[in-house]
C-alpha cells in the first residue's frame, strides 16, 4: 500500500445543497483545496479530486468530494481507495456530526457511524469501520424538528459568522491528523472549546 492519504469530504451534490449543515464535509475540503492552491477535476469514481502534497515533500492527499448522494457515498470513496492504492487506515471522511455541539471538532479512528447514512455506505463499501473521521459539530436540531431536515438546511445567520473559523479549524485538523498522527490531533481539537 502506498503513504497516500484520501480525504473525502462528504455532502450532497449541486449548488441547492452547497450550504447545507450536511455539506460542511464538502465546505472543509475546499478550503483544503485553496491552501493547495489547486482545483478539483472530474475522475470516473463519481468524484471531483485534487491530488497534491501537505507542505514541501509532505505526504502525499488525495482530497474527494464525492458527486453522489450521501447515502452513496461508499462506492466513490472504496473506488478512489482501490485506484490510489490508500488502505482504510489511510482514508479521513469529513462530515456532519449532529451528536456533538456546533463549533466543536472530534477525531476518531473506527468505531460506530451514528445513524450517519454517508458513513455507514463507506463502512460497507470498504469492508470496514476502521477509517478515520473528523467530525464537524453541527449541533441538534432544535424543539421536535427531524434530523434528517435539520442537516439538510443551511446554517443560521449566528452560525455563518463562526462557519469560517469552525472551517479553518476543521482543515487544520485533517492536516494534522496527516502530519503528526490522531493523537496529537485530538489532544488540540478535543480540548479547543
Amino acid at each position: 500500500m502506498s503513504d497516500t492519504w484520501l480525504v473525502a469530504g462528504l455532502g450532497n451534490p449541486g449548488p441547492g445543497y452547497s450550504g447545507n449543515r450536511h455539506n460542511v464535509g464538502q465546505m472543509v475540503l475546499d478550503l483544503l483545496a485553496d491552501r493547495l492552491r489547486g482545483r478539483f477535476t472530474s475522475s470516473k469514481a463519481q468524484a471531483v479530486t485534487l491530488e497534491g502534497r501537505l507542505g514541501i515533500g509532505g505526504p502525499r492527499v488525495v482530497l474527494a468530494k464525492p458527486l453522489t448522494y450521501m447515502n452513496t457515498t461508499g462506492g466513490p470513496v472504496s473506488t478512489l481507495a482501490r485506484f490510489h492504492d490508500v488502505a482504510p487506515d489511510h482514508v479521513i471522511a469529513v462530515h456532519d456530526e449532529i451528536d456533538i455541539p456546533f463549533n466543536t471538532l472530534k477525531l476518531k479512528l473506527g468505531g460506530g457511524e451514528g445513524g450517519h447514512n454517508g458513513l455507514r455506505d463507506i463502512s460497507k463499501a470498504l469492508g470496514t469501520k476502521d477509517y478515520y473521521r473528523v467530525r464537524v459539530g453541527v449541533g441538534r436540531p432544535p424543539g421536535r424538528q427531524d434530523p434528517a431536515d435539520f442537516v439538510l438546511k443551511d446554517f443560521g445567520t449566528v452560525e455563518k459568522k463562526e462557519l469560517p473559523f469552525l472551517l479553518d479549524d476543521a482543515a487544520d485538523a485533517v492536516e494534522q491528523l496527516i502530519t503528526e498522527g490522531l493523537v496529537a490531533a485530538q489532544q488540540r481539537f478535543h480540548a479547543a472549546k
